[in-house]
């Protein structure tokens, strides 16, 4: 060991046919000479008829046997063709540009449970007439980018969600991406993070990684004509606005109120950038994904397509047809697994944010940057699995701050588990969760279990300590000794900051740091209105409401002023 003692800033049998007569039956007579046929059963004409009657029983009972293995190998064969079907619309990818190692790796609990994280990636690639058609600009367009970056982040005990957009043009760093079937790129600095998609899914994986911290253990990418056949699957989804809206650059035209919203117009609603929050790329478009997002979680809940086997064909099979996904996700059962667990999680527990970002001027060009320290600390939440709800579905952290300032709380930190600096790691976790910088690390001696051992009167500030790290109320010991808080560590908690098995809770600082500036939603936010934008972001739109040419006069409007100057430009949706 070799913590010093210091002070720290941080299965019958096969019966076969023979000549032997079942038991307890008389054998038929052999035929004799002047006999007819002597092969009746003994008792006459009545026992020959009842010998019919139970072979034709038999026959009939073979018939049903035979009719029922049909319709079982139908049935089975619809299945397997179903199977087959839905597998071979599979498009599947490498998950990392850059190896094994490219997209991080998941801790287990002392449970073997892990979480899950998925970048969702909308792609506006136009591969094919359809997704030109409907994305536009394929003489203009550059190349394949991602539209929408959203990390799903599905807790290890299945009891919460954390959904976290990515704004398509911020400014990030990521090494070179190498994936086999892809463009090659080098090292990349200041670049915006949506081009990462252009060295393919596994790049844009090897991005969001190194910016966040958080291991991608699965990617899943869907392009426009893709999320027009989803949403039509679906049978649509049900959305409001708080004003009448029109953006000409993504088409959405919708009159104040609910509509219900499949084909292009779950498109158009998806892609708008100007329409919503503040018209920004870091918040328009994805507030109004998340509303959308929000009420297709509900609809598939409430309306039973979970359960419904016709209704999932559909879905499924657009699905299907409509993802790339990575490789470890290229079959049925492997997607059913997973949105088996996304459905354990209630819609009050799936938080929606957006990251926290601004746009910086820079030689004269605005750029998004992140905004620390929210950025960090939202990536640090979702890295360390830790909730942004309540078992209740509230938004708050404690209801109530603790009684006792953790500043005021010093803990000595012991070594006894056997791994060099372990003292020092915890009692540096300690100080930046806000408790004392008088916390100090040390050895102690060897020990197979942790104890937080503690005086009579301090215990209120020895169940501030486990909780802040996780630790069962077993490993807190009264002392007799009076030497104040000691955290003695055992071999059972060789790494990491946080107890196996346990969860220390996200503090109200860091929550309140999370998600200030995000945006943030809960899941459960049924017929929740987007926001229309009130600010003049909507230019280039004449009287018509059409999108002018540089060689008439251009002016910026509103996007419900928009709305009001465009009588001839048909709603997305009545």
């Amino acid at each position: 060991m070799s913590d010093s003692s210091r002070g720290t800033r941080r299965r019958g049998t096969d019966r076969r046919r023979t000549g032997a007569h079942s038991a307890g039956t008389a054998p038929y007579a052999p035929a004799t000479a002047g006999g007819r046929g002597s092969d009746r059963p003994p008792g006459g004409r009545a026992a020959l008829r009842k010998g019919r009657k139970r072979r034709g029983g038999h026959r009939a009972l073979k018939i049903v046997g035979l009719a029922m293995a049909f319709v079982i190998l139908l049935a089975g064969g619809a299945a397997g063709y179903v199977y087959w079907k839905l597998n071979s619309n599979i498009k599947s990818d490498d998950l990392s540009a850059n190896g094994k190692d490219g997209a991080g790796h998941e801790k287990a609990d002392a449970f073997g449970r892990t979480p899950i994280n998925i970048l969702v990636i909308g792609s506006d690639g136009r591969t094919d007439a359809a997704d030109c058609k409907l994305g536009g600009a394929c003489k203009t367009a550059s190349g394949q980018r991602a539209d929408v970056e959203m990390v799903v982040h599905i807790s290890a005990d299945r009891s919460n969600a954390t959904v976290m957009s990515v704004p398509r043009d911020l400014r990030a760093d990521w090494d070179g991406c190498h994936d086999d079937g892809h463009r090659s790129m080098g090292p990349q600095h200041d670049q915006m993070i949506n081009a990462a998609l252009a060295g393919g899914p596994g790049c844009s994986v090897v991005a969001v990684h190194e910016l966040t911290g958080i291991p991608i253990d699965h990617f899943m990418m869907v392009d426009f004509s893709g999320v027009v056949n989803m949403s039509n699957a679906v049978g649509g989804v049900k959305v409001c606005v708080s004003a009448d809206i029109y953006d000409p650059y993504s088409h959405l035209k919708l009159k104040k109120g609910s509509h219900v919203l499949q084909g292009d117009a779950a498109l158009e609603f998806l892609r708008t950038r100007h329409g919503f929050g503040d018209g920004s790329d870091s918040e328009g478009r994805t507030v109004g994904q998340h509303v959308f997002l929000t009420a297709l979680l509900n609809k598939l809940k409430d309306d039973g397509t979970l359960t419904s086997p016709s209704r999932m064909w559909k879905v499924a099979n657009a699905a299907t047809k409509a993802l790339t996904v990575d490789n470890s996700l290229d079959s049925v059962t492997k997607l059913i697994g997973l949105g088996t667990d996304l459905n354990k999680v209630p819609t009050d527990r799936v938080t929606f944010a957006t990251l926290q970002t601004a746009s910086v001027t820079v030689n004269g060009v605005s750029e998004l940057h992140l905004v620390n320290p929210g950025a960090s600390t939202l990536f640090k939440t979702i890295a360390d699995d830790q909730s942004l709800t309540t078992a209740s579905g509230a938004k708050a952290a404690p209801s109530a701050a603790p009684t006792i300032p953790p500043s005021t709380i010093a803990v000595q930190v012991k070594n006894g588990g056997g791994v060099d600096h372990r003292a020092a790691v915890i009692a540096a976790e300690l100080v930046s969760r806000g408790f004392s910088r008088e916390t100090t690390s040390g050895d102690g001696p060897p020990s197979t279990t942790t104890t937080l051992s503690y005086p009579a009167a301090q215990q209120a500030q020895a169940k501030s300590v486990a909780s802040a790290l996780g630790l069962p109320a077993a490993a807190l010991k009264q002392s007799a000794t009076g030497t104040g808080i000691v955290l003695l560590l055992g071999t059972d908690w060789p790494t990491g900051t946080t107890f196996p098995g346990g969860k220390a809770p996200i503090s109200a600082a860091d929550q309140k740091s999370a998600l200030t500036g995000t945006n943030s939603q809960l899941g459960s936010a049924k017929g929740a209105c987007a926001q229309v934008s009130k600010f003049n972001d909507v230019i280039g739109v004449d009287a018509s409401g059409h999108v002018t040419t540089s060689d008439h006069p251009r002016h910026s409007t509103s996007p419900s002023h928009a709305y009001a100057i465009s009588p001839r430009v048909k709603d997305s949706a009545p």
